[in-house]
């Protein structure tokens, strides 16, 4: 626990106010990217089972289906107020890497998600380790519980 607070810490300390752009831009991608794959579900199906991430049942594809959607529309909605980011973040990682390095990396065209994939895996773990930053609800809470630890004090 005493290396989670001092990445907290240092990530708090160290976190310019431009990467909240990025993190509001990077939640609102995971939102949509989220609703995608709920309106259109035979064609993440169609994804995981052409590029045989798994070999599971059908009813363990249909659960990874809505793990991947549901995890993209919450975890992206928390990253993009700020609540709980790094959590969300972490959720997203296993999705992200897969989306690399299972689906993204075997497709031959150059216009293919792959970048897209790999910037958004590379943010998750810039949002790991610095955290939500100034502009968040997390900060916005944390204010309120210092000035009533002060009050009562």
């Amino acid at each position: 626990m005493a290396f989670y607070q001092k990445v907290e810490t240092w990530g708090d300390t160290h976190h310019p106010k431009v990467l909240d752009v990025v993190r509001i831009l990077l939640g609102c991608f995971l939102v949509l990217k989220g609703y995608a794959f709920l309106q259109n579900e035979p064609f993440l199906r169609d994804i995981i089972v052409e590029n045989r991430v798994i070999n599971f049942s059908p009813t363990w594809i249909g659960i990874l289906i809505y793990y991947i959607s549901y995890a993209h529309l919450v975890g992206g909605i928390l990253i993009l107020i700020g609540l709980f980011t790094r959590i969300s973040a972490i959720i997203q990682i296993p999705i992200a890497f897969g989306a690399v390095f299972f689906i993204n990396i075997f497709k031959s065209d150059i216009n293919s998600e792959l970048w897209l994939s790999i910037l958004t895996l590379g943010l998750l773990f810039v949002f790991v380790i610095l955290g939500s930053g100034p502009i968040s609800l997390d900060n916005f809470f944390s204010q309120i519980k210092a000035e009533n630890e002060n009050m009562l004090s």
